[in-house]
């Protein structure tokens, strides 16, 4: 099995990069996914975290009121820290055990990929724990214009985000393939396609 970290700021284009992959045979591990599920009623990740922001945070039937959420820690790094605190190590123990199932349960001489979608990979310092790490770069006016556009997030929201996370130098910096997404969709593909090439090459070059 190789395993592949994949990451990218909001807003680059991340999720089409992740999909690609899927299409192309891939399995995916998806963090935010993950994230969304910790957060689930009844799971102590939200216990806690209701009695560190309040109840504010839920929406009438109990669940998580993310964008409430959202609102108070993207403007407050002392409640981010808070945030980070609490969900990072249960997201990280639930990505370790879906890549021990899968680990399990494909053939070792298989060059097969792994990938680990996960936007905080680099912030989190996991880059290390991978064979590869592919980061989704593009321009932050890009990003703010499709935050903009496709989720309907305003500026002053799509900047804060924007700022908590690590920058596309570092990005580019600890990342061994990078994917520029500054151009079109099918330009977009045709680097994941490549890329996708040179993972299968090196996982195949990966002693067992």
């Amino acid at each position: 099995m190789y395993l592949v970290g994949l990451t990218g700021g909001i807003g680059s284009g991340k999720s089409t990069v992740s999909g690609r992959f899927a299409s192309l045979g891939c399995d995916i591990i998806d963090a935010d996914q993950i994230a969304r599920e910790i957060v689930e009623p009844g799971q102590p990740a939200l216990d806690d975290l209701v009695q560190r922001f309040g109840r504010t945070i839920l929406q009438a039937d109990g669940s998580l009121d993310r964008a409430a959420l959202a609102a108070i820690v993207f403007r407050d790094d002392t409640a981010r820290r808070d945030l980070d605190r609490i969900t990072h190590p249960r997201i990280g123990a639930l990505v370790r055990q879906r890549i021990d199932h899968l680990r399990a349960t494909t053939r070792s001489d298989a060059a097969h990929i792994v990938v680990v979608d996960h936007p905080l990979l680099i912030e989190t310092g996991q880059a290390a724990d991978f064979d590869a790490v592919v980061a989704v770069i593009a321009r932050v006016d890009l990003r703010i214009a499709r935050l903009r556009d496709e989720r309907g997030m305003d500026e002053d929201d799509a900047r804060a985000r924007i700022r908590v996370q690590t920058d596309d130098a570092t990005r580019r910096t600890i990342a061994s393939h990078v994917v520029d997404n500054d151009g079109s969709l099918a330009d977009l593909l045709e680097q994941v396609d490549a890329v996708h090439a040179d993972l299968l090459r090196e996982a195949g070059n990966t002693p067992r």
